[in-house]
C-alpha cells in the first residue's frame, strides 16, 4: 500500500503543530482510508515536529496524527479533528523519519511521542510505529485522551513506555460540556494503566472558569493520586494560539473572551496536586 501523498502537499516536517493544514487526504478513496486504519500500514498525519521539550521526557520527535472524536472547546488544533485533513504517510516513511533522529533522541534522553488529534483513532498505525521505534531502542510516549484506550491490548501497551493521559475534567457534566463525550471511558483507561503498572503522566489544561475550580482540581488530584502510577502532572495553561484556526475553519469559538490563567493560579493548582503526593509542574 502506498501513501498516495498529493504532489502539492506540504512537507512532512512542520515548524510547529500550530500550522493550519486541511484537506491533505480529501482525494483519497473511502476504501483506502478504511483499509489503512485496519492495517496500520498508512497513517494520516498533520506533521512531524522536532526538538520538543514539552511532549514527554527529554527532547522529543512528535508525530501529530489527524482525527479526533472529541471536540474540545479549547482545542488549539481543530484542523486535526478530521482524518482526511491529514497527510497519508506510509509506515515505512514514518519509521524512516524516526530513524533519522534516533541517535540524537537517545543522547538527549528523549524519544518519539505520538500525539494528535487523538492517536488512538489510528490505533493500528500507532502500535506498528511504536513497535518499530522500540526495535531502534527509542523511548515511546502516547499523548491521548484515553477514550479509545480499550483498542490497545495489554501486550500492545508494553510497547508504550509512557502514557501521557489528558483528562479534560473529572466532573462528568463538565467533561461532556467541554468535549462532547463522556469521561468514564477515559477514567476506565486510567484505572487499567494503574492495574498494569504502566507509567503515566497526567496532562491537565487549566481553563479559567471551566477547569480551575478548587473542587475540580482537588477531585482530579485525589483520583490521580489514588492510581499509584502517575509520575508527573503537567499543568497546561489555556491559551489563544489556535483561535485563528477556528476562525479560518468557520467554527464557532466559545472561549474568545477567556484569558490565560495567571502564573499564580497555575501554582495554586499545582499545590493541590502536590498536597496529594504528586509531582506537578
Amino acid at each position: 500500500m502506498t501513501s498516495q501523498k498529493p504532489s502539492d502537499a506540504p512537507a512532512l516536517e512542520a515548524k510547529s503543530p500550530f500550522e493550519l493544514r486541511v484537506g491533505l487526504g480529501k482525494s483519497l478513496s473511502e476504501n483506502f482510508v478504511k483499509q489503512s486504519l485496519e492495517t496500520g500500514d498508512v497513517g494520516f498525519l498533520h506533521s512531524f515536529t522536532t526538538g520538543s521539550t514539552v511532549d514527554g521526557p527529554g527532547v522529543r520527535l512528535v508525530a501529530w496524527t489527524a482525527g479526533c472524536q472529541f471536540k474540545c472547546l479549547y482545542c488549539h488544533n481543530p484542523d486535526t479533528w478530521s482524518i482526511t485533513n491529514g497527510m497519508p504517510v506510509s509506515l515505512e516513511k514514518a519509521v524512516e523519519e524516526v530513524g533519522k533522529y534516533r541517535h540524537g533522541l537517545k543522547v538527549m534522553n528523549g524519544g518519539l511521542t505520538i500525539s494528535g488529534g487523538e492517536p488512538l483513532m489510528q490505533d493500528r498505525f500507532v502500535v506498528n510505529l511504536f513497535n518499530e521505534a522500540k526495535k531502534m531502542s527509542v523511548h515511546t510516549a502516547l499523548d491521548t485522551n484515553g477514550f479509545l484506550g480499550s483498542r490497545l491490548s495489554d501486550e500492545e501497551l508494553q510497547a508504550v513506555d509512557l502514557v501521557m493521559l489528558c483528562i479534560k475534567a473529572i466532573d462528568p457534566k463538565r467533561h461532556l460540556e467541554l468535549t462532547g463525550k463522556q469521561v468514564e471511558h477515559t477514567l476506565e483507561f486510567a484505572r487499567r494503566l494503574a492495574e498494569l503498572k504502566r507509567p503515566m503522566w497526567l496532562r491537565y489544561v487549566l481553563v479559567p472558569g471551566w477547569t480551575d475550580g478548587i473542587k475540580d482540581v482537588m477531585d482530579m488530584a485525589d483520583f490521580i493520586a489514588g492510581l499509584g502510577n502517575c509520575e508527573r502532572v503537567d499543568m497546561l495553561p489555556f491559551h489563544q494560539l489556535g483561535r485563528y484556526k477556528w476562525e479560518r475553519l468557520q467554527l464557532e469559538y466559545k472561549l474568545e473572551n477567556v484569558e490565560s490563567p495567571t502564573q499564580a493560579a497555575g501554582e495554586i493548582a499545582c499545590e493541590h496536586f502536590r498536597a496529594a503526593g504528586l509531582e506537578a509542574y
